[in-house]
């Protein structure tokens, strides 16, 4: 799995594509703390970008891999290595790369600016922790499509409609449902809600480490007692552990029975 695993890190390095990404968040670090010198209002700028942009990209370099490498793919699976080992080295090696690319793109313009020595270190670990568990999230959640489906145009399709309906479809069906059922206590159902979209799950994450939990309003409250809190913390790092978790196994799953 390593050799897989080192391969599809150097095949994503060797992509143009990968560089573009890396000069994008390079770009736009040095651009936020240019015309902003206050660290905080510029991560709040990068969490509204990172919680939408990040997983569109892991969900569209997913499918692209899976569907470009198609062939070698069937070429290793005529080799006596396990599937397992295959997949799961291409889906290590897309997510890593992507995370490298996150990290280094946005970490070297906050280093150049003193992030050492400021207070928002601790925020802007959180962003780049919260944006790395977005990547495999959203690469496990795209190379479950691409497993499911041989048409590539129905794959593109189906993950593209898959990052519409939790980035913004979801968003607008859970206020809906607040505003059609506020006479009820809906506190557990909030959080719930919440816990079943790692995009919200990630976005309120970072809200309330800035501190900025009274713009949710009532829901707010009710975010910062639980989330708030050490265990809160502990309870929603493992729930986006989860959400890594089941697609892996899925994928593990599908290669094993899927006849290619």
């Amino acid at each position: 799995m390593l050799k897989i695993l080192k391969y599809s890190i150097f095949d994503l390095l060797r992509s143009r594509w990968s560089y573009v990404y890396f000069f994008f968040y390079l770009l736009l670090g040095f651009v936020l703390l240019f015309l902003n010198s206050d660290m905080n209002k510029a991560i709040i700028t990068l969490m509204n970008i990172i919680i939408v942009l990040t997983p569109l990209i892991g969900t569209i370099f997913g499918i692209m891999y899976y569907y470009n490498s198609k062939e070698f793919t069937e070429l290793l699976l005529a080799q006596p290595i396990k599937r397992s080992k295959i997949f799961m080295g291409q889906y290590i090696g897309i997510s890593l790369s992507l995370t490298l690319s996150l990290v280094l793109g946005l970490g070297i313009p906050f280093v150049a600016y003193g992030l050492f020595k400021s207070a928002a270190i601790f925020d802007f670990t959180l962003l780049l922790v919260v944006g790395s568990f977005l990547n495999f999230i959203f690469v496990a959640l795209a190379y479950n499509i691409s497993l499911s489906t041989e048409n590539k145009i129905k794959g593109f399709g189906y993950a593209i409609l898959m990052w519409l309906f939790l980035a913004v479809i979801y968003d607008g069906l859970f206020l809906i449902s607040l505003v059609m059922f506020n006479e009820y206590p809906l506190d557990k159902f909030s959080l719930a809600a919440t816990m079943f979209n790692p995009i919200d799950l990630s976005r309120i994450l970072i809200l309330l480490k800035l501190d900025i939990s009274a713009l949710l309003g009532y829901t707010g409250a009710v975010f910062k007692a639980f989330f708030g809190t050490a265990y809160g913390m502990f309870s929603s790092m493992g729930i986006l552990i989860l959400w890594v978790l089941f697609p892996v196994l899925n994928i593990i799953r599908k290669s094993n029975k899927k006849d290619f």
